[in-house]
């Protein structure tokens, strides 16, 4: 493909470069990235960026095709992935139901990897399962990237939120970041948590008593030496929060709906709500949302969910282009 003359000094590597970092890797965990494999991949979603905003879609990843395996309900994640591929003009294999698949004749997860590899060059995969993921890539030979596995981690999702709160801030060393909500279940802020480990930052955890941030899991970002504080209330951290993350609490994820019903209207953002806040404050969300951002937000100009969303395509885009060994 040729370039215009004006998009032919973006640094984005067209060749097949078959040597990089992440070539024919899987994407499991944020635990794999240094800050240096950050920089890496957010420069190539810049340019991701910079080349959809020129030209739309680009043949970078012509006559690959990816596998979307969702085996729960998706709609973000599921058409980022796909948009994804295609504006880098691959094919995507669609399985968003799975129970009309073979998996509902009782075929193992191994067994759907195995066979979806022999059509696809790489796959997606989302799962009930913690561990899931794992389990998929010992299976396979092509690269396999998790798109969330139960209540443990979801690496994509951290990745661009990491990238968003870069390109909205500016930086991301000496910030501090609130996060808010169900911190138990959110697999979304478990990988966040662990990649702002990476930097100078201050975390603060407010969520109801029975959806705290695992105690493990603080006492392992503690080792990492990442400042953590945890609350109950908003108010006491709000105005000196530079990020302000807010989780849906998850009704699939509880056991005891009463308990469910105690708690999911917990934290509600109104505009009354962020007037204490820094006019520079990015309030980010994963999305979907059930209620806890009020849709009067929605034209703050703080708000950046929505942007949120579409930084994710770009950082989507680099990934696919990476593990295929494309950038």
């Amino acid at each position: 493909m040729t370039l215009p003359t004006h998009l032919q000094n973006i640094h984005l590597p067209l060749g097949d470069q078959r040597t990089g970092r992440f070539y024919g890797q899987d994407i499991l965990s944020v635990a794999q990235f240094d800050r240096a494999d950050l920089e890496y991949i957010f420069g190539v979603a810049e340019a991701m960026r910079t080349m959809v905003a020129h030209i739309g879609t680009f043949d970078l990843l012509k006559g690959k095709i990816l596998a979307n395996l969702f085996y729960e309900p998706s709609t973000r994640t599921s058409s980022s992935f796909l948009a994804a591929m295609e504006r880098l003009g691959g094919s995507v294999i669609p399985i968003n139901e799975v129970r009309y698949s073979s998996v509902s004749k009782g075929e193992s997860l191994p067994d759907t990897v195995r066979t979806l590899e022999c059509y696809a060059d790489v796959i997606v995969l989302r799962h009930p399962e913690t561990g899931s993921a794992a389990i998929a890539a010992a299976a396979a030979r092509k690269p396999i990237i998790n798109a969330g596995d139960g209540i443990g981690e979801h690496p994509t999702q951290a990745l661009l939120d990491l990238f968003t709160i870069r390109e909205e801030l500016g930086r991301i060393d000496g910030l501090t970041v609130t996060l808010l909500g169900d911190l138990k279940y959110g697999r979304t802020v478990h990988s966040l948590a662990k990649l702002l480990a990476l930097f100078n930052v201050k975390v603060n955890y407010v969520s109801p008593e029975i959806l705290k941030m695992p105690a493990a899991l603080v006492a392992q970002l503690r080792e990492k030496g990442l400042t953590q504080a945890e609350f109950k209330a908003l108010d006491p951290v709000l105005a000196e929060t530079d990020v302000l993350y807010v989780t849906r609490v998850q009704k699939e994820r509880f056991e005891n709906l009463d308990e469910y019903e105690q708690v999911k209207n917990a934290y509600v953002i109104t505009p009354a709500t962020l007037r204490p806040a820094k006019p520079k404050l990015a309030l980010m969300h994963p999305l979907p949302r059930v209620g806890e951002i009020a849709p009067e937000v929605d034209d703050d100009p703080r708000a950046a969910y929505f942007r949120q969303m579409e930084y994710g395509l770009y950082v989507r885009m680099a990934l696919l282009a990476m593990v295929l060994g494309k950038a």
